[in-house]
């Protein structure tokens, strides 16, 4: 099977995957907001930050190494368990004892029981790192969806009863938990890696030398993501840094997991090729095509539609929360390029380059949130949107540089997609306007008349794009061999 068809097939069962669980996450966020109120989701979002910096540490690079390298023995395997092991068990002590400063920083002593319990699910994950990696080797995503849909389910439907009986956010916390925990014992059933006694400080330092620019680049852009939520929370309010965070996961639950699905899948199949720019650079573009044509219509048709669906699923108490969600949602437009970019460097073997760009783009954040933090939350989302974009030139840089797919053709294979896109996003906002008698009927309305509109002019003015997609597509339902 060729690279296109591989990445293909990966990139759906792997968006299959993550359309699954993320459903599901979808959801249960609905009816945990039903019982919850916008101060639980705000310590949450106070101790997001904090988990996922242990997380990183404790992953440190180790599952990217591991996929790009071409030849990986049972020794490199063992190295990198008992190294997340260790590390796991690190992170989880540091976080421990840091709670207390962690809560005095905040003026919340709630959060220091809160982070303690939390980072447990740091130790778990720390046993499923290689499980992935393994899988991810093989492309092998369907493996994964067996064990990521029934951890959300039972943990969903385990933090839902518990907000209904008023645990609060502690509901929250025991899905975190729970949900690490079955997938991790899931994964350990559908992949037959096993740990046995070897390790090799040499397989170490070989990994660690490329993962760890990896680990760097991670802490920056987890501290940048993050930082949104620790101003809100600390300058304005728990209640405003809740209606942040909510509007934020709602956007990353039905966004950023395509994202993290074309990370997951292009990375492993670019690394098989990465000696061969030819191949790799003809990858690259189909690849920026397609996905752009996918996120741009989701987020904008989504944004389009984020007050009827507000208003149709939840509580008014989160009506606030719609035009949050609706910036979130322009601002992550470029996350396809940034991934696929970033993508290239790590299969080129630069994570050198990707920490330096990290470094840049999370400056040119840093400058934004700092001149925007004082004059209020719109500002600082407005502010995301225009270092989104400014991004773009740096990111896209670096990956020309290495393979002669310069900022110009990108734009030439993505701004014709976006404008498009732009324009019937448009059309269907105003068209739900037109039925003020009944938001359902709008909703529906407006929906079946962006999607119908921007099939056909992509198939119009983008013909290019629409053949490669729908050859795309009888790939994965045919399973058939191309050259």
């Amino acid at each position: 099977m060729s690279l296109t068809a591989k990445t293909t097939t990966g990139i759906l069962w792997n968006f299959g995957q993550q359309l699954a669980t993320r459903g599901v996450g979808v959801l249960i966020t609905l009816l945990l907001a039903r019982f919850l109120v916008p101060e639980d989701f705000g310590l949450v979002a106070m101790m997001a930050v904090f988990l996922a910096l242990g997380s990183s540490l404790m992953e440190s690079g180790f599952r990217e190494a591991l996929i790009r390298l071409e030849n990986v023995t049972q020794q490199d395997y063992d190295t990198a368990f008992y190294a997340n092991l260790l590390l796991g068990l690190f992170s989880y002590g540091v976080l421990f004892l840091s709670a207390p400063a962690i809560a005095y920083f905040y003026e919340e002593p709630k959060l220091i029981e809160l982070i303690r319990v939390a980072s447990l699910t740091i130790i778990i994950m720390s046993f499923q790192v290689v499980q992935v990696a393994s899988l991810s080797r093989k492309l092998n995503f369907k493996a994964q969806l067996k064990a990521s849909l029934p951890a959300s389910m039972i943990s969903g439907t385990t933090s839902v009863y518990l907000a209904y009986i008023d645990y609060g956010v502690w509901a929250i916390v025991s899905q975190t938990l729970l949900n690490a925990f079955i997938q991790t014992a899931l994964l350990w059933k559908v992949e037959s890696w096993r740990p046995t006694l070897e390790f090799s400080w040499s397989s170490v330092k070989a990994m660690y030398n490329f993962g760890y620019k990896l680990f760097f680049s991670g802490v920056l852009d987890i501290v940048f993501q993050n930082l949104y939520v620790i101003v809100i929370a600390k300058v304005f309010s728990t209640y405003v840094a809740g209606l942040y965070f909510f509007a934020n996961t709602m956007k990353e639950l039905i966004v950023q997991q395509l994202v993290r699905s074309i990370q997951a899948v292009t990375y492993p199949a670019l690394a098989s090729v990465q000696h061969d720019n030819v191949r790799l650079k003809q990858g690259y573009k189909k690849i920026v095509i397609l996905m752009t044509m996918i996120l741009f219509s989701g987020v904008l048709f989504t944004a389009a539609l984020a007050e009827p669906v507000f208003q149709i699923l939840l509580p008014d108490k989160w009506s606030p929360a719609i035009p949050f969600f609706q910036l979130l949602c322009i601002a992550s437009l470029m996350m396809p390029l940034h991934s696929i970019s970033l993508n290239i460097l790590k299969v080129k073997g630069r994570s050198d380059l990707f920490l330096y760009l990290e470094v840049i783009k999370k400056t040119i954040n840093g400058l934004v949130l700092l001149a925007t933090f004082r004059y209020g939350v719109y500002e600082i989302l407005t502010g995301q949107i225009i270092t989104s974009f400014i991004n773009f030139i740096p990111n896209s840089y670096f990956s020309s540089k290495l393979l002669g797919y310069g900022i110009k053709e990108q734009i030439r294979d993505f701004l014709p997609i976006l404008v498009i896109t732009a324009v019937v996003a448009s059309m269907g906002w105003n068209a739900f306007a037109l039925f003020s008698s009944s938001m359902f009927a709008g909703a529906i309305f407006s929906s079946i008349l962006m999607v119908v509109v921007y099939v056909i002019s992509v198939f119009v003015f983008q013909r290019e794009a629409f053949d490669l997609s729908l050859s795309f597509l009888k790939q994965f339902s045919n399973r058939k061999k191309v050259v």
